[in-house]
């Protein structure tokens, strides 16, 4: 069952050897759009230049995929004196939400207070909608800043042409839209055209995250949490409302993840190359993204603590596995912050069932698809006995197998748990014990 570890040391090395060239194109791109925004804030200062890229960068050469990286314009104003006021249940479920942006429910208003100082140049009327109110003198619209965003882009594109600081087709504007949430700019690396989405970004300051009583912070430096949340970032969900968006404590996450002994990235970079190679339907982009395997990664982190599980590839790679096949069977896959926000839920691209299969296939026979494919071959796909879905499916009935005993039973059963815990070892026996009590049972 077991692949040969030239398979996958040789798989990770190709990977690897074209890293530093895509950061490099990602880079230059980058540094296009910048020159763009420069002079967008020097049209408007409203809009700052944000120059810390370390995260975006880093995710870039992550992900085997090249379509669409987030630009995030913030907002020059105290965001912290602003009111951030809810939406009925109604107006937040009828929002347009951006997919990939880690969006959470809960949309709101952005609300400038009445008493106190007032930003001045956000009670302008082409970012401000006058509203009566007892707390707030009406709203930041981001609709409308969007709008005003898109303009000062296309003045800033026609000059930075006019003046050479760009060169004629290093930049495209054809894909903005009236009504998007985002504003795509096609930037070309030298090599290819890389889809900058950029978004204007409220920034305040948020109290301490605070987790569930059955949430614990394992498998990360202490104060990972409190460090990665200590800012809410608002982007838009409608024209008329912002919504909280966990896409940089969830890159900030990673960041940490980067930092520990093993090969925990190792696994992501080669999972997601896997999955882009192989687990996409014939002529469609859509499938298993990356920001699905980041969270996969987090989950992995969390159950798996010990250095001990991050020793080689091949059991890392395992160790997302477990947790992808799970939440794919389920057909739930657990925000890290948010547990109880599905993933999955309304990504409309995502068949779950066609899905599973694959990465089953891929977690018994490793090797059939350790290798690039220059011209797509026909898998068969292989399954293992009917009582691996069966097992599967127990977090879905009981929220007590989300846990690191159950996965460990998992890896187990690939034959890839080489761990000497005792505690660990007892906990799994205890719980394999427990469900073979519950399947006598049922029986």
């Amino acid at each position: 069952m077991a692949a040969k570890v030239v398979h996958w040391k040789s798989y990770l090395q190709v990977i690897l050897s074209r890293e530093s060239r895509r950061v490099e194109c990602f880079q230059k791109a980058e540094n296009i759009l910048l020159i763009v925004l420069e002079r967008v804030n020097a049209m408007d200062p409203r809009f700052i230049v944000d120059y810390s890229r370390n995260l975006e960068a880093l995710e870039f050469a992550l992900s085997a995929a090249e379509d669409e990286v987030s630009m995030e314009v913030p907002l020059c104003i105290d965001a912290d004196a602003l009111l951030m006021q809810e939406c009925s249940g109604e107006q937040s479920d009828s929002e347009k939400v951006t997919r990939g942006n880690y969006q959470m429910p809960g949309s709101c208003y952005v609300g400038v207070p009445k008493e106190g100082a007032h930003p001045e140049n956000w009670t302008k009327e082409d970012v401000f909608s006058a509203v009566g109110g007892t707390e707030s003198s009406g709203h930041i619209v981001p609709g409308k800043v969007l709008h005003l965003l898109k303009e000062l882009i296309i003045a800033a594109i026609v000059h930075c042409r006019h003046q050479s600081l760009i060169k004629p087709g290093e930049l495209s504007a054809e894909r903005l839209k009236d009504d998007d949430m985002q504003l795509p700019l096609l930037v070309s690396s030298g090599w290819k055209m890389i889809c900058f989405n950029v978004v204007p970004v409220i920034r305040r300051k948020q109290d301490v995250l605070k987790l569930s009583n059955n949430w614990r912070e394992k498998g990360f430096p202490q104060s990972s949490m409190s460090k990665v949340t200590q800012e809410a970032d608002y982007i838009p969900a409608s024209y008329y409302h912002w919504r909280y968006s966990t896409n940089r404590p969830i890159l900030k996450l990673i960041q940490i993840v980067s930092t520990l002994k093993g090969y925990r990235l190792d696994s992501l970079r080669l999972l997601d190359q896997v999955a882009h190679e192989n687990w996409r339907e014939e002529g469609k982009k859509c499938g298993l993204a990356f920001h699905h395997l980041k969270m996969v990664l987090l989950w992995a982190t969390h159950f798996f603590p010990s250095p001990e599980d991050w020793m080689d590839l091949e059991g890392s790679v395992y160790r997302l596995l477990v947790i992808l096949l799970c939440c794919l069977v389920t057909k739930h896959l657990p925000h890290f912050l948010y547990p109880e926000q599905n993933m999955f839920q309304g990504d409309d691209v995502l068949e779950l069932s066609s899905l599973y299969p694959k990465v089953e296939s891929f977690a018994i026979e490793p090797e059939h698809f350790l290798k690039f494919n220059f011209v797509r071959e026909g898998k068969t796909h292989q399954q293992m006995d009917n009582g691996l879905k069966a097992l599967l499916h127990l977090p879905a009935e009981d929220k007590a197998y989300w846990s690191t005993a159950f996965f460990d039973m998992l890896l187990n059963k690939f034959q890839m748990y080489h761990i000497k815990d005792t505690q660990r070892i007892s906990a799994m026996s205890q719980l394999l014990s427990n469900i073979k009590k519950m399947v006598k049972n049922q029986s």
